[in-house]
């Protein structure tokens, strides 16, 4: 016989449900392997800049200590360790150590243009005999008979098929010159804001 009072107390039966706020299985598989991979990318950097980068002195051993094994069975383990590591650091931590590597590839990007630009500079040297009056021109400090005989070298060079000699030396010169305008620029900078401090 069906109960008349069922379903009648006052509540209903969903105020009982526990609310899970926990993430679902799939994000944190998804969690693990970013940190995983985390560990990886640091694995594999200089051991200096792995120094550098601030993390809990435990997580930077692991990572040091995996970086010198190379049986590939145990270097598989100390992976597994160095990410189980990484998944015992606070959001914040995690953070800082991400806007660390960000901070590399953002550098190396940048440097890599760099040297491009030096190298199309060096070209349009070798190409152009106006674009040495005009470097000369914008700085008198350069060896003028010297960057002369670099170019006539590395056109005799290219002719012939030697060793780039002085071709090498004529990106040294530029990269140099690149180095000191761009540490000339940074000092301006730090110039102005110190004047916008001021004023």
């Amino acid at each position: 016989m069906p109960n008349a009072n069922r379903g009648s107390v006052g509540f209903s039966s969903n105020e009982f449900e526990q609310e899970y706020e926990r993430p679902s299985k799939s994000e944190l598989k998804r969690q693990m392997s970013a940190l995983q991979k985390l560990g990886e990318e640091l694995v594999e950097q200089p051991r200096d800049r792995v120094k550098r980068v601030p993390m809990p002195e435990d997580v930077r051993e692991a990572i040091l200590e995996c970086q010198q094994i190379k049986d590939h069975e145990g270097r598989r383990r100390q992976m597994q360790y160095v990410g189980k590591k990484m998944r015992s650091l606070e959001e914040h931590e995690i953070a800082e150590i991400q806007r660390v590597i960000d901070s590399w590839k953002g550098a190396s990007k940048a440097e890599t243009a760099n040297l491009h630009a030096i190298e199309r500079r060096r070209d349009k040297l070798l190409a152009d005999d106006k674009v040495l009056t005009q470097l000369l021109a914008d700085h008198p400090e350069l060896d003028a008979q010297q960057l002369r005989t670099l170019i006539r070298n590395a056109r005799k060079e290219q002719a012939e098929n030697k060793p780039p000699k002085a071709y090498r030396e004529i990106f040294q010169i530029l990269k140099q010159l690149h180095a000191s305008a761009a540490a000339a620029k940074n000092s301006d900078e730090e110039q102005q804001d110190d004047d916008d401090e001021q004023s």
